[in-house]
């Protein structure tokens, strides 16, 4: 009988001291539950809102709510009294010897989440970036798979494309056509003037505003450089480029403007 009353005296005292920290911390991870499963639709709902990539909400918002969980249970453990220092230290060494080992593995990951977050290109764009330039045909979570002009596939971390320059040249709508066409210094500048942009004028796409410029950019060794500017839309960039070089040189051939290029004269002399 004596050692059951000391028993219950064992237990009445666990109770009045380890009760109300219970009852506190099964309170405590009640309402914390309701309040992470809240933050964590509304981290999904603002996701969605800034339309990020459908692949990526679902695993950031179940990691976020993991990390959440996580902070919730050492908290709850804490209150009970348990010591968490140890089991933290733990968890800090085992994560910190993780993150070493997959450093690499996981800048790609964080250059994935910025680039998916921030939009620096999507799905269609051109880029120039890493020493290549092509079209975005995907972009995941890791890596960024871009198609070049010449249809090769290449992938590229994106650990790099997020930390690095990168050219978009899709992001804007219209963009300008740079040439350089050369004249000698004996033909007339406003002739070529006036054949460049009758050439222009035949490209039904050039934008009138801004328009088109021509003029002497560069008094070079062997001729006069006149500098060409047009603006397009994007789509049409490369038709220009490559149709006004021709047609300014079969105008410039069948006008007599010369275009100069380097010669050398070789004199022999004979010795008596």
């Amino acid at each position: 009988m004596e050692n059951l009353d000391k028993y219950l005296d064992i237990i009445k005292t666990m109770l009045v001291e380890y009760g109300p920290k219970v009852i506190g911390a099964i309170v405590v991870l009640f309402i914390g539950l309701k309040i992470v499963n809240s933050a964590s639709k509304a981290i999904t709902k603002l996701m969605n809102k800034r339309k990020l990539d459908a692949s990526l909400i679902p695993f950031l918002s179940g990691m976020t709510g993991m990390v959440m969980k996580a902070l919730l249970f050492i908290s709850v453990m804490s209150m009970i009294g348990i010591e968490m220092t140890s089991f933290i230290a733990i968890l800090g060494a085992a994560g910190l010897a993780i993150g070493m080992a997959l450093s690499g593995t996981l800048q790609n990951f964080a250059g994935g989440v910025m680039i998916l977050i921030f939009k620096p290109y999507t799905v269609g764009d051109f880029i120039e970036a890493q020493g290549y330039m092509g079209v975005i045909k995907e972009i995941q979570i890791f890596n960024t798979i871009i198609t070049t002009v010449d249809n090769r596939r290449v992938i590229i971390p994106n650990g790099g494309l997020s930390t690095s320059s990168m050219i978009n040249y899709s992001s804007e709508s219209t963009r300008r056509v740079d040439f350089s066409f050369g004249i000698g210094y004996s033909d007339d500048i406003d002739k070529a003037r006036d054949i460049i942009m009758a050439e222009i004028a035949k490209f039904s796409f050039v934008l009138k505003d801004p328009a088109p410029f021509v003029g002497v950019g560069e008094l070079a060794d062997s001729s006069v450089n006149l500098t060409t500017r047009v603006w397009v839309n994007a789509a049409d960039y490369w038709d220009l480029h490559f149709g006004l070089l021709e047609n300014v040189k079969k105008a410039f051939d069948a006008n007599g403007v010369s275009i100069p290029f380097p010669q050398t004269d070789v004199h022999l002399f004979q010795e008596k």
